[in-house]
């Protein structure tokens, strides 16, 4: 990577796609060089591909990648781009995972790396050995809330982790009539509520209890058939009045009861597309012997805590919210006091910065592939324990830690 004259290095960045989540990314790696000065990394928009040829020309024109292209290999074969963001829909993932890998390309891809765990595992493979830094969208890690919580697990502040309940309910997919866009077939998205959103939950609890053991768990499908969306003319937000109609290929709900095996606590995890009400609602319970936390991610800047037993509190025992402030994760990077609030955009921005870190040299604090490979492993097990209604083992993934020792 460049360095310059004053001292900053300067990361060329290539993207592939240029949807919502493409913009994103490239927000994130701009806002580096102001939310995190003393790190002297200012990233330089090197070449953006995308299959739309006004979503390449917006990357050019209103983004400011130095080039373009139709082609996502382009990007990979540029000498002048040190590493990738892949935001290209699911069903693209493994390809482009593993082709990254290949072109010795540091790559920060978002979840779900691949359709299954097997499709995961071909990326996780191809980027060990090319001795590639990887980094996952598992962007909900970096709340300051969740960063406390995780701190204070690890110091024993809550004592032993008893037991969890942790959901993701969403609404996009709440109207009957909403189209039947790529998420809702099995080979472009694979798995549904399951690999969409219970990932996030797996995710967020194998971070911050412990790596989950075993899995007993159901699926439904609440609406069967949804009108025809054709690939590219809207997203899976539209509704379609008197469409034709096709069959949904996934699930729309999960729910699973878990085992965490090093620190001995069971959950129920939960995840639906359908709800009606919750927009965002990704959010736990976790309980332990002396303490318990609660957090929900549509009150992101909004921690409740309960330290100490009943019979030691005193009258006025029971929970306290703690508002955002600077004692918590990388808040104060953000807002200058306490009960300002930060956003899901401020979470990509820690996020960049922690896997740039990572591909410098530094700390090692990103979502890594061996942990999206376990995430995936929890996921199947969850799949398989559907379908025959068994209790089914996590098959273990080494190098991946999620931080615990």
């Amino acid at each position: 990577m460049r360095t310059t004259d004053d001292g900053y290095t300067g990361p060329g960045i290539g993207l592939i796609s240029v949807g919502w989540m493409g913009k994103l990314h490239s927000r994130a790696y701009q806002a580096i060089p102001l939310v995190y000065p003393e790190l002297k990394i200012r990233p330089r928009f090197v070449h953006a591909a995308d299959t739309a040829a006004d979503r390449a020309g917006y990357a050019r024109e209103v983004l400011g990648y130095a080039r373009a292209s139709t082609d996502y290999h382009d990007v990979l074969a540029d000498p002048d781009v040190d590493v990738v963001s892949i935001c290209a829909p699911n069903m693209l993932h493994r390809e482009i995972g593993v082709a990254a890998a290949r072109a010795g390309k540091p790559f920060w891809i978002e979840k779900p790396v691949g359709r299954d765990a097997s499709e995961t595992g071909e990326v996780a493979a191809a980027a060990r050995a090319a001795g590639v830094v990887t980094s996952i969208g598992y962007n909900y890690r970096h709340v300051p809330a969740v960063e406390r919580v995780r701190e204070l697990i690890a110091a024993g502040r809550l004592g032993r982790i008893t037991n969890v309940r942790a959901v993701f309910f969403n609404s996009y997919a709440a109207e009957p009539n909403g189209a039947l866009s790529w998420r809702f077939r099995r080979e472009e998205a694979g798995s549904g509520a399951l690999g969409d959103l219970l990932s996030h939950v797996v995710d967020l609890m194998q971070y911050v209890v412990a790596p989950i053991t075993e899995v007993s768990s159901l699926l439904s499908t609440v609406y069967a058939q949804r009108p025809i969306l054709p690939m590219g003319s809207a997203t899976h937000f539209a509704v379609i009045e008197d469409g034709e109609m096709g069959d949904v290929e996934n699930d729309d709900y999960v729910a699973a009861l878990v085992r965490f095996g090093a620190a001995g606590a069971v959950g129920t995890l939960e995840a639906s597309r359908v709800s009606v009400g919750p927009q965002c609602a990704l959010g736990f319970e976790i309980y332990g012997t002396d303490g318990s936390a609660i957090w929900n991610f549509e009150q992101m800047n909004e921690l409740r805590l309960c330290l100490g037993r009943a019979g030691r509190g005193g009258a006025d025992h029971g929970y306290t919210t703690v508002l955002g402030h600077s004692g918590l994760g990388d808040y104060g990077r953000f807002q200058p006091g306490p009960g300002n609030s930060m956003s899901y955009d401020d979470l990509k921005v820690i996020e960049a910065k922690k896997f740039l870190v990572a591909v410098g040299g530094g700390e090692r604090r990103n979502s890594t592939i061996e942990e999206a490979h376990a995430d995936a492993e929890v996921i199947a097990a969850t799949a398989a324990s559907a379908r025959d209604g068994a209790w089914h083992p996590v098959t273990p993934v080494p190098g991946a830690t999620f931080g615990h020792s």
